[in-house]
């Protein structure tokens, strides 16, 4: 593992609505202090950073454009000269400037992470490895929650998570702790 001077740091979906009581039981409840630090390292080593914003179609989503989930917690909020991408679909490069902003700042090296990990993380975390990417998702900065899987049968976040990194884990992306990242930077 080498960090890249300008590894671009993208943090997914902390806005208010990913704390509603309504979305059940997650995992990981260390997750936003991970994500913290590695903001913090990325604001002081100067790496580009990425918020990526869920503004979803549907009006009963925690990420309704027209109520106070979809506003970013004030200590994600992005500072200036940080990139914003918006989103209306889990993938943060599905009609997104993502790649294309990637690509002209000539940045090769992604760290992936936010909420949720069966989602977004995932979904994002798959189109940067097919399309070249070098991803790496922090594992202990993610987290998900309580999902019945396809035949019903309930997972626990945990599982859910584990499943979805084990999806990732080398073929579309790296997963690694942040230790291993800050410990590299």
């Amino acid at each position: 593992m080498e960090l890249k001077p300008n590894a671009a740091l993208i943090i997914i979906d902390q806005q208010k609505g990913i704390l509603h009581p309504r979305l059940g039981p997650r995992n990981n409840p260390q997750a936003e202090e991970r994500m913290l630090e590695l903001l913090s390292h990325w604001r002081g080593s100067a790496r580009p950073i990425i918020h990526v914003q869920h503004l979803s179609r549907s009006e009963d989503s925690v990420f309704w454009p027209q109520q106070s989930g979809v506003e970013f917690q004030e200590r994600f909020a992005p500072l200036a000269g940080e990139r914003l991408i918006q989103k209306q679909v889990p993938d943060a490069f599905c009609s997104t400037a993502l790649e294309a902003n990637l690509r002209e700042a000539g940045i090769g090296q992604l760290i992936i992470v936010g909420v949720a990990t069966h989602n977004s993380v995932e979904s994002t975390a798959r189109t940067a490895g097919n399309l070249g990417f070098e991803t790496w998702v922090a594992e202990d900065a993610c987290f998900t929650f309580d999902k019945a899987d396809f035949f019903g049968n309930a997972r626990s976040a945990q599982e859910v998570h584990g499943m979805s990194l084990g999806n990732l884990h080398g073929e579309y992306a790296t997963v690694v702790s942040t230790a291993d990242i800050l410990a590299d930077a």
